[in-house]
């Protein structure tokens, strides 16, 4: 069975480094792999959250969509997208906005982080909180269900919205699913070696700290004045260094070989001069990124090229996603009038089935049950601190049937081990 990843990069600026090694560079790998369906796209419409600047936004997709593909993206092996180009995806959105807790937006970073500026500058808490700004979580994860991707690459500081976006996926599911999933629920995927680039100064490198190298804007001159204002330590040429916590060395990680990073080091702590390394880490960049920069400068020349692409990848996305919304306004009630006797027939069909139902108990752990087509109680979980292990477990028992009740299954049993067993298979045949 093929999996999904799905990764979208917001269209308010030029990428630097920083974005290449922690988002773009991962992604296309993982593309590449055997099983594997990418999606990437153009995160247009989150740009509006932060950006009122319509040709600064218009610009920086289109910057975007050239990096990805100097960067060795294939567009005929992964679905390459315009967010704005996929109709459905607002419409989704609504969608889950409509099953999801004002509550649990309230404990997002992006708003929490807006509050606590404002209280602090005197303000009233929502004095610079737009209702984009307050749902960014909800379209995120319209983003992911849309495509039921399995695996989302991203940031440490995104995880939270990922764990948002299952929570949404578990509740549409448990609504609206009747027995069945709707939603796949997604993973983050974060790399346990480079969650975060540091920035020059040691920082996150983030534009607005300053302290960017750039990927492709400037050419190779505007790669070595950046590197040329690494901050380092004060010790002088033929002096041992220690590579440990050092910003520079950092840097050099993410591009070099094991065998190159053992050496750099080696050669610090035996007196290399760090205007040398400094030398060294520009050689070692600009031999990954050179060639690449030279196919983002012809692509950014040729505008058709580029939207000839987009366009395309919009087409297979939306023939995907028409089909996944028109099961979902079905399943939400959103449906043509002379559907209505086939639905019910449908829903009396599927109550005579049994059901696993998910959710959340005050005391904050997730819980499952199994129930009989009448109602009776079958199994009852234990209680599990995340919402996935609870979900993995139903997936087994309807996949495995009574085989997956060993000794340790983290369940009790209500009912009779005959009907039980029954029930199992009754999801099994289906």
């Amino acid at each position: 069975m093929s999996h999904r990843v799905l990764t979208g990069i917001t269209t308010t600026g030029t990428l630097h480094l920083g974005n290449y090694v922690g988002a773009i560079r991962p992604a296309i790998e993982a593309s590449r792999a055997p099983g594997v369906e990418s999606f990437f796209f153009m995160a247009d419409f989150h740009a509006l959250i932060k950006c009122d600047d319509p040709d600064r936004i218009a610009h920086s997709s289109r910057s975007i969509a050239a990096t990805w593909l100097a960067a060795g993206l294939d567009p005929a092996r992964v679905v390459f997208y315009r967010q704005s180009d996929i109709p459905e995806i607002p419409e989704l959105t609504w969608l889950l906005t409509c099953v999801t807790a004002k509550g649990q937006m309230n404990r997002a970073h992006a708003y929490k982080a807006a509050v606590d500026a404002a209280v602090a500058a005197g303000e009233e808490p929502d004095a610079h909180v737009s209702m984009g700004l307050f749902s960014y979580p909800v379209l995120m994860a319209a983003d992911i269900l849309m495509f039921n991707a399995h695996k989302v690459p991203v940031g440490k500081d995104q995880v939270q919205h990922i764990e948002m976006a299952r929570d949404v996926a578990q509740r549409f599911n448990h609504l609206y699913g009747r027995g069945q999933e709707l939603f796949v629920l997604p993973e983050a995927v974060v790399d346990a070696e480079m969650e975060l680039l540091p920035g020059l100064d040691g920082r996150k490198m983030s534009k607005s700290y300053d302290n960017v190298i750039p990927l492709f804007e400037g050419g190779a001159q505007a790669l070595k004045d950046a590197v040329a204002r690494i901050v380092t330590d004060s010790k002088l040429p033929g002096e041992p260094k220690d590579p440990d916590g050092q910003t520079l060395v950092t840097l050099y990680d993410a591009f070099a070989t094991p065998e190159q990073r053992a050496s750099f080091r080696a050669a610090l702590h035996a007196g290399l001069a760090w205007g040398e390394a400094k030398q060294q880490l520009v050689a070692l960049i600009d031999s990954h990124i050179g060639p690449m920069r030279a196919r983002y400068e012809a692509l950014m020349a040729n505008p058709a090229e580029l939207e000839a692409i987009l366009q395309a990848g919009a087409a297979r996305a939306r023939a995907l996603a028409g089909p996944a919304l028109q099961r979902l306004r079905e399943a939400v009630g959103l449906r043509a009038y002379t559907s209505t006797a086939t639905t019910v027939a449908a829903k009396a069909e599927k109550a005579a089935l049994p059901v696993f139902k998910q959710y959340r108990e005050t005391d904050g752990k997730f819980y499952f049950k199994l129930l009989s087509a009448d109602g009776e109680l079958l199994l009852q979980s234990q209680g599990f601190e995340q919402g996935r292990d609870a979900g993995q477990w139903v997936a087994r028992l309807k996949r495995e049937g009574a085989a997956a009740l060993t000794a340790d299954a983290p369940v009790q049993r209500a009912g009779t081990e005959a009907d039980i067993t029954a029930a199992l298979a009754a999801f099994q045949e289906a």
